[in-house]
């Protein structure tokens, strides 16, 4: 069987991970959000936040305190306390239980000058609360000095090993099995990873933030930032069957603070932003939603009897249309319809199957999409009235994620042809095809370009993916550029991946972007 072939009759079956997501889900619940916390706590009776309690370790001279700001979403910690280095910590600790496997990430920073150089905050894991407890910690300093730092056994010194970078500000630690990977960046750059593999705490341990101002006559003053705690999906799990929780999520792209909007208990996919501002518009269970972001409720689009949509759903230009795509019993793969973006009795467009929608030109004359046909997974372009598809790309491999410019003049997409998945671009009639990204370090999937027509926002995956592959529940970053690759960086770190941004999502005025986060546990909102 050849390798087109294979391609072919895998996509057919649905099970093809290099296409957008091809199989609808089975409706699930709306998440029951938690009682939104206000309280300042040191006594560990109250929730904060993500958190079930926070208190001082260790009776610090000084007492210190947490706050939650659920507008904001963020955490402030004061606190005092002795060095947390030798045999015995001083601190404030906001945390709660956890077993298994998690990651925990946040953007920190300290609030003023502060006395002490070796101050300290960040993530700690701990066996215990007692004030010798053995852990293990993600610690950035206030010299800038970053260190998984960790105590094996009960009043045991502490031990270190430094990061070579200095003075990050977002800071992530993850615990797989019996590892903890300490991951650190500066805001903007990639992650730079420490790892730890012979300390052991136990299953159920104290999962937190902390501050420590390392003076005892001292408080100091930190606030954290897109606080995120992930529980992945348990080992085993099926794709396209077994989901984790969802969070939708806006992001500022210059600031890089996020929001959480709305959870769900299983999967929601990929949200377009509405030209009026007042909306997301996300898939799940086969349904398309729009989410009102006044009232923060989401409410169903009427597609009739399409009702197996996936996440490639992408709005006209003028915000006036919709075109979706569904799987469908007759053609048993994906077809691309067309609907108004109020809802309605939706249009077949494309002949064939699977086709994968994933653009309109600014004109509104022609949808672009994804078609795999006998020949692989090439871009295709088709009249918006229908008719017969163009095919634009021929290159080996798969070429996806097409968009066009808010000119007119490119078609921005993403193609494996080189062995890596890549950003390129090619004029409106397939002619000119240029490679955008020249990364050898990472995958890129899925470019939206900004309604200015200045930037590019995409989805990284690392080489752990294969280039052909854009799998749910992994670390993946979202990255902007210039249109001409220029200015790369990162904007946001993530658990996700299929389904998080796989259409375009940019707010009209072009300073955020709506995308999807994955956990198990429910974020506070």
């Amino acid at each position: 069987m050849s390798f087109v072939i294979v391609l072919l009759a895998a996509a057919l079956a649905g099970s093809f991970l290099g296409a957008s997501d091809q199989t609808p889900q089975p409706a699930q619940p709306a998440a029951t959000a938690p009682a939104t916390p206000h309280q300042v706590t040191t006594s560990g009776q109250s929730k904060v936040g993500y958190f079930e309690a926070s208190e001082d370790v260790g009776s610090p001279a000084i007492a210190g305190a947490t706050v939650y700001d659920p507008k904001a979403q963020t955490y402030t910690i004061t606190a005092a306390g002795v060095n947390m280095w030798a045999k015995r910590d001083e601190f404030q600790f906001a945390w709660r239980k956890l077993s298994g496997d998690f990651i925990v990430r946040t953007h920190a920073e300290f609030l003023g000058k502060g006395v002490d150089p070796h101050r300290k905050l960040g993530w700690i894991v701990r066996k215990s609360l007692d004030a010798d407890s053995p852990y293990v910690d993600a610690a950035i300093h206030g010299d800038g000095l970053t260190s998984l730092q960790f105590r094996r056994t009960p009043g045991a010194d502490t031990e270190q090993t430094e990061s070579t970078i200095k003075g990050p500000d977002v800071i992530q630690l993850e615990r797989t099995g019996g590892k903890f990977v300490m991951s650190v960046a500066k805001f903007g750059e990639t992650f730079t990873r420490t790892e730890l593999t012979d300390v052991d705490l136990g299953d159920e341990v104290y999962v937190g933030l902390f501050l420590c101002s390392h003076n005892p006559k001292v408080s100091e003053k930190a606030v954290f930032r897109n606080v995120r705690v992930v529980i992945p999906p348990k080992a085993g799990w099926t794709p396209y069957r077994d989901y984790i929780g969802s969070n939708l999520e806006v992001m500022d792209i210059a600031t890089g603070h996020r929001t959480v909007l709305h959870t769900e208990t299983g999967s929601i996919q990929a949200p377009n932003w509405t030209n009026d501002g007042k909306a997301l518009i996300y898939n799940g269970g086969g349904k398309l939603y729009r989410f009102d972001l006044k009232t923060r409720k989401p409410a169903v689009i009427e597609t009739g009897s399409v009702d197996r949509n996936n996440n490639d759903h992408v709005l006209s230009f003028d915000g006036k249309l919709l075109g979706i795509s569904s799987n469908t019993p007759e053609n048993k793969g994906s077809v691309v319809f067309l609907i108004p973006v109020t809802g309605g009795t939706p249009k077949r467009i494309t002949p064939l199957a699977p086709s994968y929608f994933h653009g309109f030109s600014p004109d509104a004359k022609f949808m672009i999409y994804t078609g795999v046909r006998e020949t692989g997974l090439d871009i295709y372009r088709i009249p918006v009235t229908g008719g017969d598809e163009q095919r634009l790309t021929t290159a080996d491999g798969v070429d996806d994620g097409s968009e066009y410019t808010p000119d007119g003049k490119w078609i921005y997409f993403n193609s494996s042809r080189t062995g890596r998945m890549q950003i390129w671009r090619m004029r409106p009639d397939g002619s000119e095809q240029e490679r955008i990204t020249k990364d050898e370090n990472y995958n890129d999937w899925f470019p939206h370009i900004s309604p200015d027509g200045k930037s590019i926002v995409f989805i990284s995956y690392g080489l752990d993916i294969k280039s052909e592959e854009h799998p749910f529940y992994k670390h993946v970053y979202l990255r902007t550029m210039n249109l001409d690759g220029s200015n790369l960086r990162v904007v946001a770190y993530l658990f996700g991946g299929q389904g998080s941004m796989n259409v375009p999502s940019w707010s009209p005025d072009s300073k955020r972007i709506g995308f999807v986060s994955n956990t198990a546990l429910t974020a506070p909102h």
